[in-house]
C-alpha cells in the first residue's frame, strides 16, 4: 500500500538528486526497505515529510557511492582529464551564489514566523520535537506552522522560478 501511494513521489525525489532513472529506481527501492525497517520508530509527524527525508538521504548516499566508484575506476591520469576546467568551476560557483542570493531575498520576504520555522526545520534540520521544546509550543503547533508556511510559499512563489 505504501509503495503504491508514494512510489511516484519517492522516485521523483530520488531522480531530482541523482539525475539518472536507473539509480533513482534503485534508491527508491532502498527507501521503501528503510521505511519498512523504521516504521516502529515513526512518530506520526507528517509521513510524507518523513519518507521524503529518508529518500533524500538515500539518494545523497547513492550519489556519493557513484562518485567514489567512478574515482576508483579511473586511473590517476584519467581522473585529471575528467576534472572540470577552472572556468566551469567558477561558472558553477557563480550560479550557486546567485541562487543562494535569490533564496535569501525570497526568504526575507516571508513573514517572520514562517521564515523562522522553515529555517529551523529545513536548514538547521531540527525535528518537530526539538523546535517545540525550544519555542515552548506543542508539536502540533510546529506542524501547523510548517503547513501554513509551505502554503504561503505555494501561494506567493512561482514554481517556474525554481526550475533548472
Amino acid at each position: 500500500m505504501l509503495v503504491e501511494q508514494y512510489s511516484q513521489h519517492v522516485f521523483q525525489t530520488a531522480y531530482s538528486v541523482l539525475k539518472n532513472a536507473k539509480e533513482a529506481e534503485d534508491a527508491a527501492q532502498e527507501v521503501f526497505l528503510q521505511v519498512y525497517k523504521s516504521l516502529p520508530e515513526y512518530r506520526s509527524q507528517g509521513f510524507k515529510t518523513w519518507i521524503t527525508r529518508i529518500c533524500v538521504n538515500k539518494a545523497i548516499d547513492a550519489k556519493r557511492k557513484i562518485s567514489r566508484r567512478r574515482e576508483e575506476q579511473m586511473a590517476d591520469g584519467e581522473l585529471i582529464e575528467h576534472l572540470p576546467s577552472a572556468e566551469e568551476d567558477v561558472l558553477r560557483q557563480l550560479v550557486r551564489k546567485e541562487k543562494q542570493k535569490l533564496l535569501e531575498t525570497k526568504m526575507d520576504g516571508l513573514p517572520a514566523q514562517h521564515r523562522d520555522i522553515l529555517v529551523q526545520f529545513y536548514i538547521e534540520e531540527k525535528s518537530y520535537d526539538q523546535i517545540a521544546r525550544e519555542q515552548n509550543i506543542a508539536v502540533k503547533t510546529v506542524e501547523s506552522r510548517l503547513y501554513r508556511a509551505r502554503s504561503w510559499i505555494r501561494k506567493h512563489w512561482k514554481e517556474e522560478e525554481w526550475d533548472e
